[in-house]
């Protein structure tokens, strides 16, 4: 029987060849996800223990809560880590060297004033050189290290990208006004938050303490050990000698561990999701497996019955058919495995294009991710062809003699339909419980719900098969004639087959559709948000969201051309338990900024203790407007407001509002989040430069009129839909390697049905109409149900997602939806191609005398 299976692989090779691409293409995917993971993980650990390489303890500072935290009355932040430390720690037995470290965060101007680097990963520190002038951490490639105030240094992916070469003038901010310094270095740097799209300013030591520390004080000191040193004993000592509950002690080999583990957590989540679209590739491929091997057993029957008859049993057929699917399995799976780790450098590359900045390294290949992507090739082959094997293995020897392929028994058929009806029923009762549900934490549930909707229509395909395959049949023959009707009659001949090749492309429209509107949806209620939130022309902020100094922002008020200015402070106080946003700004300013609907109330009577609060915040605590709060901020001072009004729910001023008298004095740092400016004309490119002017020319603004505020929320959810679009693609590529798999194989049975047919008159340009109608109405059948099961499962979402986002509203995009099923009417057409073209060759003769 082995034998056998072996041979009746070689023996079929044409025709197996689409279902090995099937589960090539799926464990592709899979494996080259593993290998991506596994490549990135360990080049990004590499380059960690690189970058901790010579570190035996890091003592990190702690701010104090007994001040205001890490901040004093300059602004600057406090730390306990100072000289004194510093001397007590070098004196401890063990200790070779210590490393006193300054960090912050430095943005640069790029030659069109645009930020150089990824906002907080801009890292700033200060260059330590040894008695020859070089920092072993920070290797220098041209000039030397900054030894001055008005001296800078960078890495070369930041001097590249900002067009800086040694001898330059450096334009940069850290949190206040736009500083200039000398470029008089360029370094190396192996720090993965530099080269994973950050950059890296160096200052001498003195300079970086006064831009974010004090004279003497330091964020990090990291302690060398002498050779023999024992790591968790130097920890140990070091620990003792620090300031109690002021700074902290993590050894090497801690810190390695810990961010290890980072990395993976880092990874996790988008292997995950890779993982994710890879088992939908697989699901999909699980359909055409089960077909061709179902037709291919139809094809053997014969030769079945004739093993059955010379003493083979049931259990040696269905052993000789899963061992065929198991080297089929084997071999795709092989392939499958060398074309993921194609896959996974080239993900690797387009991301880096993309501004990913993994470090660079050799791909890894692992035995887990070798043994992993082989055994689900294998298992998924195997288990899609049990159901087959197990029918093969039932054919009575004398009945399959007698004939071909016998006709669906009608009890399998009532039981299926009857187990899709329930798990059909099952999932929209879900869906419909669904659409009642408040919390975007009951997602789990319509998780569920979808996929038992989806499967219950999968298994109820078959049914649904006759009426849409009817009434598409209906238009083919009216359109194609003799040639649309037979279409229509081989694509009814075996519902089950024709439902098993349209699901592989349903789920993969289901998937996309569902994505498609939800995401139109969520751009709508973005955009609309945006405009009904806002009325300002501008909305300024800083990249990093360190804040605009207030009194460089009144400047603003005073550029010509700006009708008003709004600034927006944030603190917040308790009241009964509960945790209020406050924002704080200009009560006069705020109503010509931003679209402020009151329920009940207003604004106007704030004044000094009067503030304005949101409809979800008065509804959730039951407070009405002229009720007064018992209110305790931040720095724990006590207030009585009072509630002057009720507005509608506005994402710019957030729960309540208040005037800048009534914040200011709870502020641990006098800035505002972001400023709001309307003005005469609308945006203009002059005024923006104007506005940038006034507030110093700062390479940490950002000024963003409605287009790009409405370009960076919905330009995100468009980013994402391509992505799905891209993972899915893998899926509907897949679906249709199924389509032209089933076609190629109905036409070898229908070989003598052929022949007949061209000898009473029907050309060969008909024969290949007659099969690419087919190929259209099956593809069409399977684009019809999965757009419609993509709608309702997306209509029945939608409660949830509007939870998150008031202002969404279920649209469909007829634009999309319509492409979807031209691409449908396209697939159906190109799958046809090669099917329809080797019928159109036969030869009458010997077709009306084939077997």
């Amino acid at each position: 029987m082995l034998r056998t299976a072996l041979r009746n692989v070689l023996a079929h090779k044409a025709r197996l060849m689409m279902t090995a691409l099937a589960v090539l293409l799926g464990v592709a995917f899979v494996a080259g996800t593993l290998i991506f993971s596994d490549t990135v993980g360990e080049a990004i650990k590499k380059a960690s223990a690189k970058n901790l390489k010579g570190v035996a303890v890091s003592v990190q500072a702690v701010s104090d809560e007994h001040i205001p935290p890490g901040v004093d009355k300059r602004g600057n932040r406090t730390t306990a880590l100072d000289e004194k430390v510093v001397d007590a720690v070098r004196a401890l037995p063990g200790v070779e060297s210590v490393r006193r470290n300054v960090t912050g965060t430095a943005t640069l101007a790029g030659p069109d004033g645009i930020p150089i680097g990824n906002g907080w990963q801009n890292l700033a520190t200060n260059f330590q050189p040894d008695k020859d002038g070089y920092d072993a951490r920070y290797p220098l490639m041209q000039g030397r290290g900054p030894a001055a105030g008005d001296e800078i240094a960078l890495d070369e992916a930041t001097a590249k990208a900002a067009g800086h070469k040694v001898g330059d003038s450096v334009r940069f901010a850290t949190d206040g006004p736009v500083l200039t310094k000398k470029l008089v270095g360029i370094v190396t740097s192996e720090d993965p938050q530099v080269t994973a799209g950050g950059s890296l300013a160096l200052f001498d030591t003195a300079t970086a303490q006064k831009l974010y520390l004090h004279p003497g004080q330091f964020d990090e000191l990291v302690v060398g050990a002498a050779p023999g040193t024992d790591q968790q004993a130097l920890t140990a000592k070091v620990r003792e000698i620090l300031p109690k509950d002021r700074a902290e002690a993590t050894s090497g080999t801690e810190l390695a561990a810990e961010q290890s583990r980072r990395i993976a957590e880092q990874n996790k989540s988008l292997s995950q999701t890779l993982l994710v679209f890879a088992g939908i590739a697989l699901f999909v491929g699980i359909f055409i497996i089960a077909n061709t091997f179902t037709m291919l057993i139809s094809q053997r029957s014969r030769e079945i019955a004739l093993m059955r008859a010379i003493g083979a049993s049931r259990r040696q057929v269905v052993r000789s058919v899963l061992a065929e699917a198991g080297l089929l399995g084997l071999v795709s799976s092989v392939i499958g495995f060398g074309l993921g780790a194609g896959i996974a450098v080239g993900l690797r590359a387009v991301l880096d294009a993309n501004g990913a900045g993994f470090p660079d390294g050799p791909v890894i290949i692992s035995p887990t991710a070798v043994l992993s992507s082989l055994a689900v090739g294998v298992v998924v082959t195997v288990l899609a062809a049990w159901l087959p094997s197990r029918k093969a293995a039932k054919i009575a020897p004398v009945e399959a003699l007698n004939t071909v392929e016998a006709p669906p028994v009608l009890r399998s058929l009532v039981i299926r339909n009857s187990l899709g009806a329930v798990v059909t029923g099952l999932g929209v009762a879900i869906m419909f419980y669904v659409t009642t549900l408040k919390s975007s934490d009951d997602m789990v549930i319509a998780m569920a719900g979808s996929m038992l909707t989806l499967t219950g229509v999968i298994i109820l395909a078959p049914l649904l098969s006759r009426p849409l395959v009817s009434l598409a049949g209906r238009l083919t023959t009216r359109l194609f004639g003799i040639g649309g009707k037979l279409a229509k009659e081989n694509a009814l001949r075996n519902p089950r087959r024709t439902a098993a090749t349209a699901s592989a492309l349903m789920i993969g429209l289901t998937l996309i559709t569902g994505m498609t509107v939800v995401g139109n949806s969520a751009q709508v209620a973005t955009d609309k948000m945006t405009a009904e939130g806002l009325k300002a022309d501008y909305k300024i902020e800083t990249s990093t969201y360190v804040g605009l100094d207030t009194k460089l922002s009144q400047k603003v008020a005073d550029v010509p051309g700006v009708t008003a200015m709004a600034p927006v402070r944030n603190s917040g106080f308790e009241t009964g338990g509960s945790y209020l946003n406050l924002v704080g700004t200009d009560l006069a300013a705020i109503g010509k900024v931003a679209q402020l609907d009151f329920k009940s109330g207003s604004l106007a009577a704030a004044g000094a203790n009067g503030i304005a609060i949101s409809q979800t915040a008065a509804k959730e605590h039951g407070w009405q407007t002229g009720e007064t709060l018992d209110a305790t901020f931040e720095d724990k001072k006590k207030a009585k407001l009072k509630i002057t009004g009720i507005y509608a729910d506005n994402q710019e001023v957030g729960e309540a509002i208040g005037a800048t008298s009534l914040v200011d004095p709870h502020l641990r740092e006098m800035k505002n989040e972001k400023l709001l400016v309307k003005a005469a004309d609308g945006p203009a490119e002059g005024l923006e430069k104007q506005i940038r002017h006034a507030l110093g020319d700062s390479p940490l603004l950002t000024v963003k009129d409605h287009a790009d505020l409405r370009k960076e929320n919905a330009g995100q959810i468009e980013t994402m839909l391509y992505i799905v679009y891209g993972l899915l693609g893998m899926a509907v590529i897949i679906a249709v390697v199924g389509v032209v798999n089933t076609l190629a194989m109905s036409v070898f049975e229908r070989t003598r049905e052929i022949g007949m047919l061209r000898a009473i008159g029907l050309d060969r340009s008909g024969i290949k109409q007659m099969v690419r109608l087919e190929s259209v109405v099956i593809s069409l059948f399977g684009a019809v149900l999965g757009i419609g099961v993509g709608i309702f499962l997306s209509w029945a979402g939608s409660n949830l997602v509007s939870q998150g986002l008031p202002t969404y509203e279920l649209l469909l995009p007829w634009g999309r939806l319509g492409l979807f099923l031209l691409i449908a009417l396209v697939v159906g057409v190109l799958a046809a191609l090669w099917p329809a073209r080797r019928a159109a060759r036969l030869n009458m003769l010997e077709s009306i005398g084939a077997q």
